[in-house]
């Protein structure tokens, strides 16, 4: 385990923030581009379909929620840590979840409250951390930090942040990449050099995550593992699927210790 990722902090010294400037300046300069479908974000995009099934059955089967209405989510807070452009936020506004997105890039609140505006739904847009969240006492019901963790400059203060914002008997869901030659081979040489589906650079594999890593942080929290699952790209259908291959890409759905 990686000591300048995972160093553990005083209790006394806390850390204020676990945001990596350098990260933050980069998607900064990418906002324009979260709706553009064919543009740097287009394997978001492609992404998308799997990660919003994932959220909403678990959640549907965790508060127990039927899924024949419309907006099975109705009266449920739901806080998108690193909400980029709403790609996620607004899915889940339309599920009736009454969502809260944050992001420390200006730009990209920008660009998510006014596609929010055009498409005409409520969702709450702040320029904050988590870390600042938990701070002022704030609680939700659901918790997403998606594609985020292997950008913090502190993975387990963050973490930990993420399970104080979710309430008693709530879930916390997380995607990230896992810290493996293979993912190193497909998610950074593959992705970022060869077929250019990311802008380069847009990857650190020191700064990506085991899942055994993302456990002992979230115990850390007080929080376990209800699932784990894998996601693969299938280049003959040209989507993404959940797989029992962790190797790359992965989810998890997380609540308190019972």
């Amino acid at each position: 385990m990686s000591n300048r990722r995972f160093q553990t902090q005083s209790p006394q010294n806390p850390p204020i923030s676990t945001l990596d400037e350098a990260e933050v300046a980069r998607f900064d300069r990418l906002a324009e581009t979260w709706w553009d479908e064919f543009g740097p974000m287009r394997t978001l995009h492609k992404f998308n379909p799997v990660r919003i099934e994932y959220v909403r059955d678990h959640i549907l089967r965790h508060f127990q929620r039927s899924g024949d209405t419309l907006t099975p989510l109705s009266g449920l807070d739901l806080l998108d840590i690193g909400c980029g452009g709403g790609l996620l936020c607004e899915p889940l506004a339309r599920l009736g979840a009454h969502v809260t997105g944050i992001d420390p890039a200006p730009k990209n609140i920008g660009v998510a409250r006014l596609h929010a505006a055009q498409s005409g739904l409520p969702i709450a847009y702040e320029e904050q951390t988590v870390e600042a969240l938990v701070a002022e006492g704030r609680q939700f019901d659901i918790v997403m930090a998606m594609e985020v963790v292997e950008h913090v400059a502190d993975v387990d203060f963050f973490i930990k942040s993420c399970c104080q914002a979710v309430k008693p008997g709530g879930l916390l869901f997380l995607a990230t990449l896992n810290r493996t030659l293979k993912a190193f081979a497909l998610a950074i040489v593959g992705a970022e050099y060869v077929l250019g589906w990311l802008p380069r650079g847009t990857h650190q594999w020191d700064k990506f995550v085991t899942p055994e890593e993302l456990e002992k942080a979230l115990s850390y929290g007080g929080f376990v593992p209800l699932d784990e699952t894998g996601v693969v790209y299938h280049p003959l259908r040209d989507q993404w699927r959940v797989s029992r291959d962790m190797d790359v890409n992965y989810m998890l759905v997380a609540s308190t210790k019972s």
